[in-house]
This record gives C-alpha cells, structure tokens and sequence, in this order.
C-alpha cells in the first residue's frame, strides 16, 4: 500500500535524480524523473510506490553512465552530500542541485520535511509540496492516535547483514525519527550513527525489553536467514522469539524521505495491530 497518494505525470521534466528519496518525493509531488541512478535496483529496496516506464537508468553511483546521461540532456540533476565527488564531471552537464537529509546534527525526518519543499519550489511544484506535507502531517496524527489505541509495546527495528549481525535502527535516521512521531517507543537503547542504526550481533538482541516486539524489515539477506536461526538455541531463547513477537515487513527505504516514513510507519502499526489480535 502506497502511504500517500501519488499522481506522477509523464516523465517530461528533465530532471534526473541520484537519490532514490530524491526520486520517490518528486513522485509524492506529482512529477516523475527523467531518469536516476540505480533503477535496476528500485523495487528491491522502495517497493513502493512503482517507478513508472520509460524513466531511464543511468548506471549505479559509483559508475554513472555520462554518455547516456549527456544524451538526456538533463535541466537538473538532483544529488547529495554523499556524491559530491561526481559534481565536477555532472555538472558539466547540468547544473547540480545538492539536498541534505542525513547529517551530524538534526533528525532525518525533520529535515526531510524542509527538504521537500525545497525541492518542491526548485521544479515549480511548491504548491504540491505543501499539499504533500499537509497530508502527511495527517497521516501521522491517525497513526499516532492507532498507536495510543494499542497500548503498543516498545519496538526494536532491524534488517540483518548476514546469520549472525544485523543493523538495528534508533536515533536521529529515519526510521527511528519516524517512530518517535507516532508515539512509539524504540526498544534498542543503544547509540546509532546519523544514518539512524547501529550494527550488532545477534547476541545483543538479549538486551531488548522483555516486552519488545522485533520487527525484520525485508530483504532478508541471506533469504534463508530466519530459516537457519530457527535452528539456533539462541535465537529460541530470545524472549520476542519464545513469546512469538517478531514480524516481517517489506522492504521500505531506510535512507528515503517522507514518503518512506509514512510507508514505515503504516506498516509498523498494521502490524502491530495484528500482533495485538
């Protein structure tokens, strides 16, 4: 399910974005890029919402194909902090507009916000931003007062990196921004990086609430890793393992911007409500 409405138009504007945030709030605003780095890999880790056909794929980050982007002829190409070793050759090209959502002071959501209307005035959509934050804004009130109705327990987020750590998610990133603003407490306690997670053990999981419902969002890399853990004595003794409250989510962009952030959180709560069932 798509947290908020998305009406994209043909991709007619020649922007090209490097940032899959970037891209999906351009979406969210009713404008589709002319292309963006990386589409192959899109509906792994976005999902949602459905990049639309005909946007191009310029290669990944680390290797953008110039050629093809020359022949675009971009008006814009949206980047950040994290690339600007490609500024010299892009902005050749185009001119390159650079947005900051993760960095050492401030919370990824809030500055999301102040991110969208930016880009929303740079590409004449100010209005749709200011539309699209308002009914974000909205979003986030229903699924608080979801959240108050719950009695929710506290929520430990995690994807895994291989059978034995997993990155968990707190702090100033996105999806712990995200939890606090609909009410929900984090289990993890520990510090976390401005990209909002912290890389552990498995092992440490034992220092999570008693109470704590755990939630995997997807990929699961390896496929089979709750398979494998299944078998290990202990995963068994986790207590949100004995007491069965671990789910599964798909896979949300953990590094995106409000539009993530309200397919996040409307996914933590379903799920949560049907855990409370």
């Amino acid at each position: 399910m798509t947290s908020a409405p998305v009406m994209a138009r043909a991709a007619d504007n020649g922007v090209v974005s490097l940032d899959y945030g970037l891209a999906s709030t351009m979406m969210a605003l009713g404008s589709v890029p002319r292309a963006i780095a990386s589409l192959r890999n899109w509906s792994e880790w976005v999902v949602e919402p459905t990049m639309p056909q005909g946007v191009v794929d310029i290669g990944t980050t680390s290797e953008i194909n110039l050629e093809v982007l020359t022949s675009l002829r971009p008006s814009l190409i949206l980047s950040t902090p994290f690339l600007a070793a490609l500024d010299e050759n892009l902005s050749r090209i185009a001119p390159v507009a650079t947005f900051t959502v993760y960095a050492e002071n401030g919370d990824a959501l809030d500055r999301s916000y102040a991110e969208t209307r930016r880009l929303g005035a740079m590409i004449g959509r100010q209005r749709q931003a200011e539309a699209f934050l308002a009914r974000a804004d909205a979003m986030f009130e229903r699924l608080r007062e979801r959240v108050r109705g719950l009695s929710a327990p506290p929520v430990a987020v995690i994807n895994f990196v291989d059978r034995r750590h997993a990155r968990i998610y707190s702090g100033p990133g996105l999806y712990g921004g995200t939890m606090r603003r609909i009410g929900l407490e984090n289990a993890w306690k520990g510090e976390a990086s401005y990209w909002g997670f912290q890389t552990i053990g498995l092992e440490q999981l034992a220092e999570l609430d008693e109470e704590a419902h755990l939630v995997v969002v997807s990929p699961l890399l390896p496929p089979d890793v709750l398979t494998r853990l299944s078998e290990s004595p202990l995963w068994a003794s986790l207590p949100f393992v004995r007491r069965q409250r671990i789910s599964v989510v798909p896979g949300v962009l953990m590094f995106g911007m409000v539009q993530e952030a309200l397919r996040f959180s409307t996914l933590i709560v379903d799920v949560l409500e049907t855990a409370a069932r």
